[in-house]
């Protein structure tokens, strides 16, 4: 395709699987982690400068913020998919269709976002069992982070179309630059004008907005195939349905299960705010320990999904596979380095021993099984790109939620109620996934299908 050839987009369907792959997922890897810098710089900045208390709030806030966020995810993922298909198909007509369907519709998403997550701020908070002495500066920085929400969202569905079409590397650019500006306002709202947790929230908005605005100007002014044409913006019913029967079903099972972690914070939250601000340092670390999966999972979504819009399931499979076994290389350095690092690791967010014990013990008692958690996000990853949103949906409620909450409620009333019996409620869904996903790939797509799969999945 000469467009390709000409502009910044990449053609997954031609080359070497494994180059593609990572040339296309490095780019990814540094921009999730200039994106959860927004986040995990709050947490450092409130909880050297301001308080163990606000550092409890902030980690607590992560899971309802998810909610939201994971969600509109989902249906990020769903516009991608049927975007690189279209690529992947070169109609470029259908491909215009589908990139001005999506930013109408994120429009309307981000009103609706910033409505939802004002009026449910305490609600949430208190389904959460969030302590008193938490729950106001959780409250403060929740509304003042869903009032600016939708420069995140904005950006987050402009950076999936460019990643759609291939290019993973402009959208790098824009975070890195906001990243960056994000932690100078952090220190410069909290240390300067002693904003406090207030502070931390309209730092990481502001650098939001910024980075949404830089992404829209991209595909406004640019030139190329994906260009957003402002007069043409419109809500296609047929685009609509093909990117939420993807969308939803990965936007549903990342909502509950977002849901689900709330009620896992909220057994955490019974050790009180020590233990809240350890297991909060625990998942941020998390976080750092799936960027790798979660970098290769867009990127296998992104592969899988052009090559099946070219007609060519055998070499999506490769792919998959090929993609699946990296990743599982990467983690292994990733896990032994943090189990070694897990003190000083946990220290960079507080100075207060026993929030750092309680890091180090959430910690080293889960790396290892982030190991089969790699599996589970990106096998996913390939199959949301064949437009099979349901499967994973299914198996990953069934153990992320359902399983897991079982375990909770029967370990914690007649076993143990200890921070690490319910710490461990992550690895008991993630390989139990592992397991089922497997199996269902290789019976569902693990040989060469000769009927063809439309955009619709």
């Amino acid at each position: 395709m000469n467009a390709a050839s000409k502009t910044r987009t990449r053609d997954m369907t031609t080359g070497p699987i494994l180059s593609q792959v990572i040339l296309f997922s490095l780019p990814l890897m540094v921009g999730n982690l200039f994106q959860m810098l927004y986040n995990t710089v709050d947490s450092v900045v409130v909880g050297r400068f301001v308080s163990t208390e606000a550092l409890a709030a902030v980690g607590s806030t992560a899971m309802i913020v998810n909610i939201m966020v994971f969600f509109f995810n989902g249906f990020s993922v769903g516009a991608g998919v049927v975007i690189a298909r279209h690529f992947g198909a070169r109609d470029m007509k259908k491909l215009h269709t589908a990139v001005e369907t999506t930013m109408a519709l994120t429009f309307v998403i981000c009103v609706l976002f910033t409505i939802i997550g004002l009026v449910w701020v305490r609600p949430m908070l208190r389904l959460m069992a969030t302590p008193e002495d938490v729950m106001t500066d959780a409250a403060v920085y929740l509304r003042i982070y869903f009032a600016g929400i939708s420069g995140l969202l904005v950006y987050n569905i402009g950076s999936g179309i460019l990643r759609a079409v291939g290019d993973s590397t402009r959208p790098l650019m824009f975070l890195a630059l906001t990243s960056i500006l994000n932690i100078i306002l952090d220190l410069v709202f909290v240390i300067v004008f002693h904003g406090g947790i207030a502070g931390v929230a309209y730092a990481t908005i502001l650098s939001q907005f910024i980075s949404a605005g830089l992404t829209l100007l991209l595909l406004t002014r640019s030139r190329d195939i994906y260009r957003l044409v402002w007069r043409d913006l419109h809500i296609d019913p047929a685009v609509t349905r093909q990117i939420f029967s993807v969308g939803m079903p990965a936007g549903i099972q990342s909502v509950i299960t977002s849901i689900s972690n709330v009620f896992v914070q909220s057994y955490v939250n019974y050790f009180g705010s020590a233990c809240m601000a350890g297991w909060s340092c625990y998942n941020k670390l998390d976080q750092f320990m799936m960027l790798p999966m979660q970098s290769m999972s867009m990127a296998s979504t992104t592969f899988v999904g052009q090559n099946m819009g070219a007609g060519n399931e055998e070499r999506a499979n490769r792919g998959t596979f090929i993609t699946v076994a990296f990743t599982e290389a990467v983690m292994v350095f990733v896990a032994i380095a943090l189990f070694v690092l897990a003190a000083p690791a946990t220290a960079l967010f507080t100075q207060d021993q026993s929030v750092i014990d309680y890091g180090v013990l959430f910690l080293r008692a889960n790396v290892f099984f982030i190991l089969f958690n790699c599996v589970n996000h990106v096998l996913a990853g390939g199959l949301r790109g064949r437009g099979d949103a349901r499967g994973p949906m299914v198996i990953m409620l069934s153990c992320f939620v359902v399983l897991r909450q079982i375990y909770l409620f029967i370990m914690t009333r007649f076993v143990a109620n200890t921070p690490l019996i319910v710490g461990f409620g992550y690895p008991v869904g993630w390989v139990s996934c592992c397991i089922i996903e497997i199996a269902y790939f290789r019976i569902r797509w693990g040989k060469k299908k000769t009927a063809s799969v439309s955009t619709r999945g």
